[in-house]
């Protein structure tokens, strides 16, 4: 079902993240593009193969102790047919470590509905205060949640995910 990212793939990547996310929250194409020299991301697609177009990609970082989902996406046309759950159970399946993501705060319907979509697919809305830094020069930090698969974190791990996000993903210790 997903395979890694093909290189040839990555301007559908970049325009479907575009199109799915705030302009704060994913990084100018260069500097997006330039992450997958870091053996820990990894961008995963399902394809339509009739079309050769990119219905879905999750973008992950792998770390020792967990795995971050920093981006995910479904193509608009392929929405609301249990294809992000479908994505989701697989990555679950084959991850053994503890996975998380950034979700944003409450405040618009959307926000609402991506979050009642992580809890449906058992992830646990953690409510430790957490700024997510400024992705690439000239954007902004933005407030968000940390979401962990199977179960809430306590405050120690909540602390190690977030020195692992700030150092690791968003060079901002």
């Amino acid at each position: 079902m997903l395979e890694k990212l093909n290189p040839n793939d990555f301007p559908q990547i970049f325009a479907l993240m575009a199109e799915s996310f705030p302009k704060d929250e994913y990084r100018p194409y260069q500097e997006q593009k330039a992450l997958m020299e870091k053996p820990e991301y990894q961008i995963y697609t399902l394809k339509n193969p009739l079309k050769d177009e990119i219905q879905a990609f999750i973008a992950i970082w792998e770390f020792v102790h967990m795995a971050f989902i920093e981006h995910f996406a479904v193509s608009p046309s392929c929405r609301n047919g249990g294809l992000g759950s479908k994505i989701l159970n697989q990555l679950t399946a084959q991850c053994s470590k503890l996975i998380c993501l950034e979700a944003e705060l409450e405040e618009t319907p959307l926000a609402k509905r991506r979050i009642e979509f992580y809890k449906r697919n058992n992830f646990y809305l953690n409510n430790y205060t957490y700024i997510m830094p400024p992705v690439s020069k000239g954007q902004n930090p933005v407030q968000m949640h940390i979401m962990t698969y199977g179960r809430p974190v306590s405050k120690e791990e909540f602390d190690a995910i977030k020195s692992t996000l700030y150092s690791k993903v968003y060079n901002a210790v």
